[in-house]
């Protein structure tokens, strides 16, 4: 009854989760249950991907929930993402103990190297999982609310707030790649071992990381369509087709833009702390601009506010991306460049938009053809 509620007239995210939820059944069930021999099984390398992608997803969903719904075209939620598997790293490294390069049971390995004495006090907790997964919610969400009560309460919006969220990122990127900041600098945090107590190496826990990373992707989605269903998201849809004149109704816009953002940039957090596990590093690459820009690609692609758009172009794209980078590695960019220009000029609605009038859109394309 609830989901039926929940999900009501929204067609594609139905069809979206009862995907999710049928790939979070077999593909476990076709890599540890089928032989290696069967041409049905799922390597784990393939589990790793598919996970990743999956992270990928819930990122995406994050942006569109502030671009989609509420008008905020954010650059730098590669941050928030960053962010949250920053200190899903730092418990990871806190697992390895002496099994590190240097031994010690305490510090890391970049820490021995820089001859540190000490744990710094930003550590301390990290050697517990449900102080890390706390960190991955507070941290995002703690910064959005400083940036977004910042920002939205001196009413900076449009490009302006756009070109802020990108410096945000950008500054956090510099930051991150000195040593003496204390979160590796510029290789990050690699080399991990376990996550409670299970080996990250050991099929079972990739499969389980990958399972989390599906359900989540589903119970974010559905957070988010709770969200835009009830009166606070219509009221937000409103903000972003005419904020001056909702404001003039009475509603305290500020804080409505305020903590949405905070919502989504906690998705992004944890969508961050499901990636680290799976891919096994976390660096300050991950807070470079260039990939909140294509984040925004996804959504683009996929469909803008939407929801299940933005997770259909993040998996689009980013197996793509797998695909194009083996194959052609040289001409990934324009490729990429590419399929954005195409969704802006043919498919302003994205993908699911050509689903959803497929014959319109084609006498659109006929119409242009003929002005050419």
């Amino acid at each position: 009854m609830f989901f039926s509620s929940v999900l009501n007239k929204d067609r594609g995210g139905t069809i979206t989760l009862s995907v999710l939820f049928f790939i979070a059944i077999i593909v476990p069930f076709c890599n540890l249950v089928l032989p290696n021999s069967h041409p049905l099984h799922i390597d784990t390398f393939t589990v790793s991907l598919l996970g990743k992608y999956l992270s990928y997803a819930l990122l995406a969903l994050a942006v569109d929930l502030v671009w989609g719904y509420l008008g905020i075209l954010s650059l730098g939620h590669g941050a928030f993402f960053a962010l949250g598997g920053y200190a899903m790293g730092m418990y990871l490294m806190r697992q390895i103990g002496d099994r590190g390069v240097y031994g010690d049971p305490i510090l890391a390995d970049f820490m021995v190297f820089l001859n540190w004495q000490s744990l710094p006090w930003f550590w301390q907790g990290f050697d517990q999982f449900w102080f890390a997964c706390l960190m991955v919610i507070i941290i995002p969400g703690a910064l959005a609310y400083l940036f977004g009560r910042l920002a939205f309460r001196s009413r900076v919006s449009g490009v302006y707030l756009s070109i802020m969220t990108q410096a945000l990122t950008y500054a956090l990127m510099l930051a991150f790649f000195r040593n003496e900041m204390g979160f590796g600098g510029n290789n990050g945090l690699t080399d991990f071992k376990e996550i409670l107590g299970f080996s990250l190496q050991h099929d079972t826990t990739k499969v389980m990381l990958f399972v989390c990373s599906a359900l989540m992707l589903i119970i974010a989605y559905i957070v988010c369509k709770v969200l835009i269903n009830s009166r606070l998201g219509r009221v937000a849809i409103a903000i972003r087709d005419t904020e001056l004149r909702t404001r003039f109704m009475g509603y305290d816009v500020d804080n409505i833009k305020l903590w949405i953002f905070v919502l989504s940039a906690v998705i992004a957090g944890i969508a961050g702390a499901l990636y680290v596990p799976q891919v096994g590093i976390i660096n300050p690459g991950e807070f470079s601009p260039l990939n909140s820009i294509e984040v925004v690609v996804w959504v683009a692609l996929g469909g803008r506010a939407t929801l299940f758009g933005a997770i259909i172009g993040a998996i689009i794209i980013n197996y793509a991306k797998s695909w194009f980078t083996v194959v052609l590695p040289e001409v990934w960019l324009f490729a990429l460049g590419s399929l954005f220009v195409l969704s802006t000029l043919y498919l302003p609605q994205g993908v699911t938009g050509l689903f959803n009038h497929s014959p319109k859109i084609v006498r659109g394309w006929i119409k242009r053809g003929f002005k050419t």
